[in-house]
């Protein structure tokens, strides 16, 4: 039952964050702050065309994973200014099909193999949009470092 309201819970974000419209002074603003931010990291972000920064500190093993695979994989969710808003996911992985996780996962999975390990930094357009979730404040930057356990 737990995991099939872990899926619901996911999909429904996925809703409520694709309902989102930024305009791209929103999308600039949200980018300067990362940039600032990216700037006193000693991890060298990229930006991919989305918008999404990365860091592949381990690229993994095998094969990149795909839109059709279920992903294992444990994270530590922060926002810019180090707040951990969600860490109970950092030694138990959590598993999810790569479709139904929230765009900036999505995303930085297709980087990734199995054992790999990214830093990454979403704008809120790439993760839960202008809505409030749990205690993430609406139009949240989110900062995750993720590694990889199993592919599916």
């Amino acid at each position: 039952m737990g995991r099939i309201f872990s899926v619901l819970a996911v999909a429904l974000m996925l809703v409520v964050s694709g309902c989102s419209t930024y305009s791209e002074e929103e999308k600039a603003g949200f980018d300067s702050k990362i940039r600032k931010f990216t700037e006193k990291s000693s991890h060298k972000y990229i930006r991919s065309e989305s918008g999404l920064y990365y860091y592949i500190e381990q690229e993994g093993e095998g094969d990149f994973i795909k839109f059709t695979d279920e992903v294992s994989f444990t994270y530590t969710g922060k926002f810019l200014d180090g707040q951990v808003f969600d860490g109970r996911n950092s030694r138990k992985p959590v598993t999810f099909p790569v479709s139904q996780l929230i765009e900036g996962w999505k995303e930085i999975m297709f980087y990734l193999k199995k054992g790999g390990k990214a830093s990454l930094i979403m704008p809120p357009y790439l993760g839960y949009g202008d809505r409030k979730l749990n205690d993430i404040p609406p139009n949240s930057i989110l900062v995750f470092d993720m590694a990889i356990t199993d592919v599916k």
